[in-house]
Parts: C-alpha cells; structure tokens; sequence
C-alpha cells in the first residue's frame, strides 16, 4: 500500500484526477476499455469534476457504482444524482456510460443480481475492475461494507444489500468484486479518519476496510486525516 499525504481535501481531488486520468489511459491501451467504480462523497464528487479537466479516452470509459443508497431517483442522498451532476455536466461523457446501480426497483435482491449481470457485460467473466475509488469512514466501513452487517460474509455474490445504515438500505460491491480491481484508489480526508487510517495501512482485518486488497492500493489522505501517518 503507498499513502501519501497532501495538503488539503483540494490537494487530494486533483492527485487523484491525475492518477486515474493516468490509469484510463494505460487500460484504453492495453484492453480498450477503462472501468472504473466510483464511491460517493464531497472530496470524490470534486475529485470526477477535476478528472474532466485531464486527457481522458473518454470515449472508452465506464463508470459504475461502488454503492448507492435505497432512495428514489434524483434524492440528494442517492451517489449517481452527484455522479451524474459532477461528471456529466463537465466530462464528454455519454449518460449511458454511468452505470447506475438500480435501486428504484420493487425486488431488490433481483435488481443486485442484474447489476451483476450488467458489471460481467461490461468488465468481462469474472468482472474485473480497472479502478476502484473507495473511501473510508470513521467506523472503518468502506463502500457500503460496514460494521457488524452479514454484507461482510458475502462470498458468492459481486454485489448485495445491506440492512439499514444511518436510515438507508444500500447496495453495494462486496469484497469478491473489489479485491478482483487491478487497482485501489482511496480518498481519505478528514481528522475523523486519523485512527482509521492507521489501522488501514497496518492490515488490520478486524475493520471492514481492512479486508480489502492491499497489494495494488494507493492512498491519498489530507493533512488531517494523515496526521499519524510517519515517513
């Protein structure tokens, strides 16, 4: 795992542009395509704003959802309604690259199994990933694998639900489908994110962020967040 430490969450958006906007590149190259899984939040959604200012293949480029919430389209508390207005208002991007996760559907458990289908038309059987964005929360849940949820025990499934998390069910890649990414890209900003951020690196697999692959992940932390990050 490589962390490094920037100044601020702005420092963070625009390094990890680059980074991808570097890795769609090398996969446009190598396979033709570029798929990369994106998780919500503020430094994320600036991070896909800045990503439009960067050489991108766009053209050859698939944007999934890392997780969504269970909410009905447009909801500000829904990741694509920010995906969409952070990517699609400023990137050369056709709507039907983002793939949405589908949420709005009566039969949940159906609809994460059409994901799935839709993650193996796009990225091949099994699915692969070219990039993962995640982030990292306080309690050390990452995408929407938090702590305590059977979420966590998936192994047969690239994508599920969880139970209700801070009001919301989710869907969510489960650990199969993101420890099969050829890279990790973690956005970690923030001072609640310190201790976390510690055990991440150290390989801790008592925290659901732990669990995730560590070979090819980069981390890209703020001052705060990094704060006990030595060297």
């Amino acid at each position: 795992m490589k962390i490094e430490v920037l100044a601020d969450p702005e420092a963070v958006a625009r390094q990890a542009a680059a980074l991808i906007a570097a890795q769609a590149r090398e996969a446009t190259t190598a396979r033709g395509k570029f798929v990369l899984a994106v998780s919500g939040g503020h430094t994320p959604w600036q991070m896909l704003r800045e990503l439009a200012n960067e050489d991108v293949p766009w053209q050859a480029v698939h944007v999934v959802q890392v997780d969504e919430r269970v909410a009905p389209a447009g909801d500000p508390d829904r990741n694509l309604t920010h995906l969409r207005e952070s990517l699609l208002s400023h990137a050369p991007l056709a709507p039907e690259q983002i793939h949405a996760m589908p949420v709005e559907e009566p039969d949940l458990a159906a609809a994460a199994e059409s994901y799935a289908q839709t993650l193996r038309e796009i990225a091949g059987l099994p699915p692969v990933l070219d990039l993962a964005h995640l982030g990292l929360g306080p309690d050390a849940h990452t995408a929407s694998l938090v702590p305590h949820d059977p979420v966590l025990n998936v192994t047969d499934a690239d994508v599920a639900l969880t139970g209700i998390y801070l009001g919301r069910r989710r869907m969510t890649l489960t650990y199969p489908m993101l420890n099969r990414a050829r890279r990790i890209l973690w956005l970690v900003t923030g001072a609640d994110k310190a201790e976390m951020l510690v055990r991440l690196r150290d390989g801790d697999k008592t925290i659901p962020a732990g669990r995730v692959r560590s070979d090819q992940a980069t981390v890209l932390a703020d001052r705060a967040a990094g704060a006990r990050i030595s060297g």
